[in-house]
């Protein structure tokens, strides 16, 4: 009988499979996920912290599962870890909002070649007046998310930068680089945060890959 549950916790033991199935590719990557989550400029702590954001954003349980296990470990609190999701839960609609630019300009028939540029931002007006309660309601979520708390804004506007990465946004990631910047974040920061990112990106299609294993077996 085949089981109807198709996310549980023992299914990531079937992980090893793969260093069996493709074991230079499989031992890459691990390489690239230690390094990328070892403790740098960035603190070990922050990179969980940071990991859990993205994990959230992939949608990956195994990763949540696991980077929050670790996290807990290096002695992240429960408060912490929300603060970390709500930057990623703002991160996350504000990547929708801002693509809203370029549905207005699609709606409008701009005839531009140019799909994302900085001046679309300018547009970010006509949200308040087409719907402004939602769109305040938003804007108090976002200020609220990425003040300081028990995370610091520093803290969190690295979080930002590597959600905006999984988004895909370029207005996000334009804006939340150029804040961190002001915060006096490095580019060594700012690149071993994206590299966090980068390696939760990935990391969320190879722990999903014990589905692709267990679903083969089923047939």
């Amino acid at each position: 009988m085949i089981d109807e549950s198709l996310y549980k916790k023992s299914n990531i033991r079937r992980l090893p499979e793969l260093g069996k199935l493709a074991p230079e590719t499989f031992k890459a990557f691990v390489k690239f996920d230690q390094l990328a989550l070892a403790p740098g400029v960035i603190p070990q702590k922050t990179k969980e912290l940071i990991a859990v954001a993205v994990a959230h954003v992939t949608g990956c349980p195994y990763c949540i599962d696991g980077h929050v296990s670790m996290a807990k470990k290096l002695e992240a609190s429960k408060e912490e870890m929300l603060e970390a999701i709500m930057v990623a839960t703002a991160l996350k609609a504000g990547s929708a909002l801002a693509h809203g630019l370029n549905a207005l300009n699609a709606y409008d028939e701009d005839g531009e070649e140019a799909l994302y540029k900085r001046s679309n931002m300018n547009r970010f007006g006509e949200f308040k007046e087409l719907g402004p309660e939602s769109f305040q309601a938003f804007v108090k979520f976002d200020t609220q998310a990425l003040k300081a708390g028990l995370l610091s804004r520093k803290e969190k506007e690295l979080i930002a930068v590597a959600v905006a990465h999984v988004t895909g946004c370029a207005y996000c990631i334009e804006t939340h680089t150029k804040k961190a910047k002001q915060l006096d974040v490095t580019k060594e920061e700012l690149v071993e945060a994206i590299f966090v990112a980068t390696a939760l990106k990935a990391g969320s299609a190879l722990a999903h890959s014990v589905n692709a294993l267990i679903a083969y077996d089923d047939n």
